[in-house]
């Protein structure tokens, strides 16, 4: 789904992903990386495949528009240093002429020299473009003349069908003070929104990205 906010338009991607023509960037939040690997290290019985197939999705989110920048807002990885971040690694060879840029998110603890190693530009606490402040925690922007478009809460949206079956769905949020973006991880929870009047939720379904 394309919208127009703040006079610049905007790709709402039903693989949880934004991306701005007129910059050539694509923006995903809450990857989540290492999530998966962390909790099997915990005796949690979690699929190994988690990571790969998120990252295979980001593969074919790069392949379909061809960004000069992926912007990563908040929460890259989960925890620290283990074998999901090693695959990543791996993958990241393969998009060398890609910027990966990095605002951190309260999930974002590695040390400044891994970051590097995987070249990947850190940006703290935000990334301004255009009309846009990229923040992880949108309460924390203090820049005022922009909007901010942030992550971590995790949005989701009920929708209640004729039949009265409720169906619970990842959603991007743009409200008067700020957007929320889906978290990009297959491997989280939802946290619902209720819009107020003039704020647009726009559900991900399996199949498109709807506005509610």
């Amino acid at each position: 789904m394309t919208i127009t906010s703040h006079g610049e338009e905007l790709i709402l991607d039903k693989e949880r992903a934004l991306y701005l023509p007129q910059h050539q960037l694509l923006a995903i939040s809450d990857l989540h990386l290492g999530k998966s690997a962390h909790f099997r290290s915990a005796g949690v019985q979690v699929p190994s495949t988690i990571a790969q197939n998120d990252l295979h999705r980001l593969g074919l989110l790069i392949k379909k528009y061809n960004p000069k920048t992926l912007l990563i807002n908040g929460d890259m990885f989960h925890h620290g240093l283990n074998t999901d971040i090693d695959e990543f690694s791996e993958w990241r060879t393969r998009y060398a002429e890609l910027q990966f840029l990095l605002v951190k998110g309260n999930h974002d603890r590695l040390a400044n020299a891994d970051y590097a190693s995987m070249q990947i530009d850190i940006h703290e606490p935000s990334y301004c473009l255009g009309p846009f402040c990229f923040i992880h925690d949108a309460p924390k922007c203090t820049e005022e003349e922009l909007y901010p478009i942030s992550g971590h809460i995790h949005p989701g949206v009920t929708i209640v069908g004729k039949a009265k079956q409720r169906l619970k769905f990842p959603c991007f949020y743009f409200g008067k003070e700020y957007a929320v973006l889906p978290a990009f991880s297959t491997f989280t929870g939802l946290y619902n929104i209720y819009p107020k009047t003039n704020e647009q939720i726009f559900a991900v379904t399996p199949n498109s990205v709807l506005e509610v």
